[in-house]
C-alpha cells in the first residue's frame, strides 16, 4: 500500500515537472515560431526591438574572421550548447554561413530606410495568426493548416476539399472541422470553393442566412450576372424592386476576400531568397539577410555574471536575459537554415520552371518538401508564409512554388498555375465576337492534353477574374 502511494506521489511529481517544463518553454517556442514566420523586414524590426529591451544583446558592427572565432570559442556562448527551441524544425541541416555584418555608418543608413517603411501584414500571416490562437484539437489544427497552405490569393481553395484530404491523408471529420474553422476567420468568405460559396459565407457572417439575397446567390447567381432581375423575381415569387434591393446588398460583398492584403501600396517588397544560376551552370539559392543585424552576448555582462559581488537577484536577471538572448540568436539561425533548406528543395523540384518559365511549374505540396527535409508540414507552412523569392522569372511568393496539379494525357504533370496560364492564353486568343464558353474552353484544354471538367474550368476562370462568355462578347 505504501509503495502504491509512493508511486502515485512520484507520478504526480513527474507530471508537475512536465507541466512546469511546458510552461517554461512555451514563451520561448512561441518566440521561435514568430521568428520563423516573420518576413525579413519584420524580423529586422523584431531584432531591433530585442536590442533595445535586452541589455545583454549587442550588435556586431565589425567584421569577424570566421577562422579567428573558431579558434577561440566561448563555451558559455556556444550556440551548439543551446537547447532546441522548436522540435519541429531543429533538424534543418543546410547551413547558410554567418549573418551579414556591415559598418556602423552603413547600418544607420539602412536602418533609417527600413524604419521609414511599414511592412503590411500579408494575407497568409493574417490567417495564420488566427489559427495560432484557435483552441482546437491537433488533428483539426493540422487540417486547417493544410487548408491555409492550399488557398489562392483570393482565399479560395485551390483544389476540391476531398481531393485535398485524400492527398494529405486527413480523415474527413478533421478536414470538415478544419474547413469550418478557416471559414470562420476574418475576412469573411475565405476557405470557399468558389465565388458563390464565398458570397454565401459573407452573408452568413453578417447574419443574412435565409434572406432573399442569400437565396439569389445560392440559386440564381448566373441569372444575376446576366441582370435578369425580372426572371429572378418570378422564380422566387417576389417583386422586382425587392430583387434590386437585394442586389444592393450583394454588391457590397467582396468577390475577392484577400484583396485588402494584396501588396501594391508598398514599393519596397524585397526578396528573402534569391535563386540564380551560378558560373558552373547550377542553380543556387542565397538569403538576402544583409539587413539583419549580427547579434552576440555582451562580454561585459558575461563577466558580470561570473563576478563574486553580484547579488542573487541581479545574477538571476542576467541569467534570464542571457538565456533569452541565446534563444533569439539560435532561433534566427534556425530560421535562416530552414528557409534556405526549403529554397534548395524548391530548386531540386522546380528546376524546369526556373529554366523555362511558369508553364513548367510542376505540382508540389508542402507535405512533399516536409518529407524530404524530415520536418513537419506546419513548419514548412510557417517558414514560407510572407516570404518572397527572386527568380529568373521575377519576384514571387515562396508559397507560389507549391501547387497541386493534373496529369496530362502524355503522362506529364502540370501545376494549377500552369493550367490557369493555359486557360488565360486561350481566352486572350479567342474571337471577341464569339468568346469561348466554359465547355469550349474545356474541350480546347483537353486537345492540349489537359483534361478538366467544365466546373473546374469555370472555377479557374473565376480565379483569373475572367467573365463568363456572354459577358466577354464585344460585338
Amino acid at each position: 500500500m505504501g509503495a502504491g502511494k509512493s508511486d502515485a506521489r512520484m507520478s504526480d511529481l513527474s507530471l508537475q515537472q512536465k507541466l512546469s517544463q511546458q510552461q517554461t518553454l512555451a514563451p520561448q517556442m512561441r518566440k521561435s515560431l514568430e521568428i520563423l514566420q516573420a518576413g525579413t523586414m519584420e524580423l529586422s524590426q523584431l531584432v531591433r526591438q530585442s536590442l533595445e529591451t535586452n541589455p545583454v544583446l549587442e550588435e556586431v558592427t565589425e567584421l569577424v574572421s570566421p577562422d579567428a572565432e573558431a579558434a577561440d570559442p566561448d563555451p558559455a556562448d556556444s550556440l551548439a550548447n543551446l537547447n532546441k527551441t522548436d522540435d519541429d524544425w531543429r533538424d534543418a541541416n543546410i547551413a547558410n554561413g554567418r549573418l551579414g555584418t556591415w559598418s556602423e555608418d552603413a547600418a544607420e543608413r539602412r536602418q533609417h530606410l527600413y524604419e521609414s517603411i511599414v511592412a503590411p501584414e500579408s494575407f497568409q500571416q493574417h490567417l495564420q495568426l488566427q489559427l495560432n490562437h484557435a483552441m482546437v484539437e491537433p488533428d483539426v489544427r493540422h487540417a486547417a493548416q493544410t487548408i491555409l497552405g492550399n488557398l489562392d490569393d483570393r482565399g479560395f481553395l485551390d483544389l476540391p476539399l476531398r481531393e485535398l484530404g485524400t492527398r494529405m491523408g486527413i480523415r474527413a471529420a478533421a478536414l470538415d472541422a478544419g474547413l469550418a474553422l478557416v471559414q470562420s476567420f476574418d475576412p469573411p468568405g475565405v476557405g470557399a470553393a468558389d465565388l458563390a460559396e464565398s458570397l454565401l459565407l459573407q452573408l452568413e457572417h453578417s447574419g443574412r442566412r435565409g434572406t432573399l439575397e442569400y437565396q439569389i446567390v445560392r440559386d440564381h447567381l448566373e441569372a444575376l450576372a446576366r441582370r435578369q432581375h425580372a426572371g429572378i423575381a418570378r422564380a422566387l415569387g417576389v417583386g422586382e424592386e425587392q430583387v434590386v434591393e437585394a442586389l444592393a446588398v450583394i454588391s457590397r460583398l467582396s468577390p475577392n476576400p484577400g484583396a485588402a492584403f494584396e501588396p501594391g501600396g508598398n514599393p519596397f517588397v524585397t526578396p528573402d531568397v534569391v535563386i540564380e544560376r551560378g558560373e558552373d551552370g547550377e542553380w543556387n539559392a542565397r538569403l538576402t539577410d544583409e539587413r539583419l543585424p549580427s547579434l552576440r552576448i555582451s562580454d561585459f555582462y558575461k563577466d558580470m555574471l561570473g563576478g563574486a559581488r553580484v547579488d542573487t537577484a541581479t545574477r538571476q536577471f542576467l541569467r534570464d536575459r542571457i538565456s533569452d538572448g541565446k534563444g533569439l540568436i539560435r532561433a534566427i539561425e534556425l530560421r535562416q537554415e530552414t528557409i534556405l533548406a526549403i529554397a534548395f528543395r524548391l530548386i531540386a523540384n522546380q528546376a524546369e520552371f526556373l529554366a523555362k518559365g511558369p508553364r513548367y511549374l510542376r505540382p508540389l505540396t508542402m507535405t512533399d518538401v516536409a518529407a524530404e527535409l524530415e520536418m513537419h508540414n506546419a513548419t514548412i507552412s510557417r517558414a514560407v508564409a510572407g516570404k518572397y523569392v527572386l527568380t529568373p522569372h521575377g519576384l514571387m511568393e515562396m508559397r507560389a512554388f507549391f501547387a497541386s496539379g493534373y496529369q496530362t494525357s502524355d503522362g506529364g504533370e502540370l501545376s494549377n498555375t500552369a493550367v490557369r496560364e493555359a486557360l488565360q492564353r486561350l481566352v486572350q486568343l479567342e474571337n471577341p465576337a464569339k468568346p469561348l464558353t466554359d465547355d469550349a474552353l474545356a474541350k480546347q484544354l483537353t486537345a492540349q492534353g489537359i483534361k478538366l471538367a467544365r466546373r473546374t474550368v469555370a472555377k479557374y476562370r473565376e480565379q483569373l477574374g475572367i467573365h463568363p462568355a456572354h459577358l466577354r462578347r464585344t460585338a
